[in-house]
């Protein structure tokens, strides 16, 4: 059975929201990122990269959220789009992998995180985010999906990133992209999504941000001292 490492946060949930969407059987295997388990010998094994989400697929691993929607939907024959829309696909995957996402998660860092307030970064990737948002809203106009006329991995990329919109740019959130706004509405009143949302209800994660999560997120911070986590 398909084994689904997962931490509630972005990444993972477009994994959660895969799995609902499609129904296939996996196993969930909490990693509390917060208390470090990502840097075990053992995970370290299936993602080098001490990152989650990641599943084993048979003994086959697939780490990064954006090659476990590619491998899942071309093994399974699920929301992969149509084949003449193979390069608007990867197009836009390639897009929220690089950008949208990466610049996202570094404007919620300096924004809410970083140990000292850098205007600088914050206005760096608080503005890169928002041209990202920019970018897909235009794209989105006029459109019901990211990618042709059905949902699909596109769509569902996107989502666990959107979700956040307002930890990323601000209180006003979605409202100055009216297309990302009819976009997610859309996205989010799948059934899928709030059975994505409780895939982990009876887990238990850590949620204190204390040093010990701070060291387990931030390892490299930390590496100078010898305290650095491996």
């Amino acid at each position: 059975m398909l084994k689904f490492y997962f931490h509630q946060t972005p990444n993972p949930m477009k994994i959660a929201l895969y799995l609902a969407e499609t129904e296939l059987p996996f196993e969930l295997m909490p990693v509390d990122t917060l208390k470090g388990e990502q840097h075990t010998k053992e995970y370290r094994a299936i993602n080098p990269n001490g990152k989650a989400p990641a599943i084993v697929d048979d003994g086959v691993r697939v780490f990064d959220s954006s090659a476990i929607l590619l491998y899942l939907s071309e093994t399974r024959g699920k929301l992969g789009g149509k084949a003449e829309d193979r390069a608007e696909m990867l197009s836009w995957l390639l897009f929220i992998a690089s950008g949208l996402g990466p610049f996202s998660g570094q404007s919620v860092h300096f924004r809410h995180f970083a140990p000292e307030k850098l205007p600088y970064a914050i206005n760096r990737y608080l503005s890169e985010a928002q041209r990202h948002y920019d970018v897909l809203d235009k794209h989105l106009e006029g459109r019901e999906y990211i990618v042709g006329d059905e949902f699909s991995i596109a769509d569902i990329s996107a989502w666990g990133w959107i979700d956040k919109a307002t930890v990323v740019l601000g209180e006003e959130g979605l409202a100055p992209y009216p297309n990302i706004q009819r976009w997610f509405d859309g996205i989010n009143s799948r059934p899928a999504v709030e059975k994505a949302r409780n895939i982990a209800n009876k887990v238990e994660f850590k949620s204190e941000f204390d040093e010990e999560a701070n060291r387990s997120l931030y390892p490299q911070n930390f590496a100078k001292s010898g305290s650095a986590k491996h």
